[in-house]
């Protein structure tokens, strides 16, 4: 196990298994991009990383982890499903990228130390992805505030829904007001990288990673109130600012928050409970119950799922449902029993903020930022390798002739 040194070429898989997470489908752009063309762009992304991690990683080392395994046993969960064709052989092309994924992942695990080295790695590559954002916005604001989208933020240059933005924003943003309190980057830095991400993560107006954020958060600081006193500080603060805007602004922020929706569109979560409620009353066999119908586009009469419970229950079945449970409870649990850390809040942020966000997103079962956001907690909260012991060979022993030797004095 390679101790302390990660090559500068894991930073580039690790930035390739992003792009490849970014997805096919979205927001209008301001050059239209054929739907096989961005495809060809994220598959490749993915096969690259692949290569790229077995180049820097040719004697397979890998650290055994209960995240990686639990991936693994997902995918063959989706090969059972996704076996009988019954979403066509486009199940069987999403579980070959499924495991490309999971075996890039596997090669990686070599360098989780629990440090923060991946942190930074994710922080880089979605605050690039934010900043082809930010551009499309400045380009053509028409096209990345649309009229389709009740104007909420969107991709102009690469197909970026407003959930996806939401959630790039949100996460580098609390990874970043950790960071910040850990004292392991300056506060010029952060600024950089909090105050656009937080603008871009209003003009989306997305709910869920704003609840994500803040949840996440609160959990996150709260696991280092008793070690550290910039923690401490910071949720003080962050109290009396939030009691304050509650009190001053809650007209505003509650017409921020219901996007203009009637109570009963809010009430139904814009129409997804329909949606749920039809997916849980379709007949299925007992085949289908347990193991899915096989991967699909996360949808289901034509209208998306968003939830990722559901999505996996309909895609992989009630055994991919226990696998995904498994991941967050065990890697919640592994949280719980590390001592405080900087690395472990980042862990529980990022596990509560996937925790919360899977009520109204899809993506834990399947190759998605999620299942990212997942990966990174795992490397925070792997042991840090043992460094190898100093290997000196034993000095030989001289050999004294025997006349040599002195005679024993009786």
């Amino acid at each position: 196990m390679d101790g302390g040194h990660t090559p500068k070429i894991v930073g580039t898989v690790w930035g390739l298994l992003v792009l490849n997470t970014l997805g096919s489908a979205g927001a209008k752009t301001i050059v239209p991009l054929p739907r096989s063309l961005i495809q060809m762009v994220t598959m490749g992304a993915l096969v690259a990383a692949f290569a790229l991690a077995l180049t820097v990683n040719l004697r397979l080392r890998i650290r055994a982890g209960a995240y990686v395994f639990l991936l693994t046993l997902l995918l063959v969960t989706s090969v059972i499903s996704s076996a009988h064709l019954e979403s066509g052989f486009g199940a069987l092309f999403r579980c070959a990228r499924l495991a490309l994924f999971v075996g890039t992942l596997w090669l990686l695990s070599r360098w989780w130390d629990g440090d923060l080295t991946f942190v930074r790695h994710h922080i880089r590559m979605y605050f690039a992805v934010l900043g082809s954002v930010a551009m499309g916005l400045a380009v053509a604001p028409g096209a990345a505030l649309p009229d389709l989208y009740g104007g909420r933020l969107v991709g102009a240059l690469w197909p970026l829904t407003p959930p996806q933005i939401g959630q790039y924003a949100a996460v580098i943003v609390g990874l970043t007001v950790l960071l910040v309190l850990g004292r392991r980057t300056d506060r010029v830095s952060a600024a950089v990288v909090i105050a656009p991400s937080l603008v871009l993560l209003a003009l989306t107006h997305t709910r869920t990673a704003t609840l994500g954020l803040f949840l996440g958060l609160a959990l996150a600081i709260g696991s280092l109130l008793l070690t550290s006193a910039a923690a401490r500080r910071f949720f003080s603060w962050a109290v009396l600012c939030a009691t304050v805007a509650a009190v001053g602004f809650a007209s505003v922020l509650q017409a921020w928050f219901l996007r203009g929706q009637s109570k009963e569109n809010f009430s139904s979560l814009t129409g997804r409970a329909k949606v749920w409620d039809a997916l849980l009353a379709a007949p299925r066999t007992a085949g289908e119950k347990w193991f899915g119908m096989g991967l699909g586009d996360k949808s289901f009469g034509g209208l998306p799922i968003d939830n990722s419970w559901l999505a996996v229950y309909n895609e992989q079945g009630l055994a991919g449902v226990a696998l995904v449970a498994a991941i967050i409870l065990v890697l919640g649990g592994v949280a719980l029993l590390r001592p405080p850390s900087l690395e472990r809040a980042c862990a529980i942020f990022l596990i509560s903020y996937c925790a919360i966000a899977s009520y109204t997103e899809a993506g834990l079962g399947d190759a998605s930022p999620y299942l990212l956001h997942l990966a990174l907690a795992a490397s925070l909260l792997a042991a840090p390798a043992a460094a190898a012991p100093l290997m000196t060979p034993e000095l030989r022993r001289r050999h004294i002739p025997r006349w040599a030797r002195r005679s024993e004095v009786p």
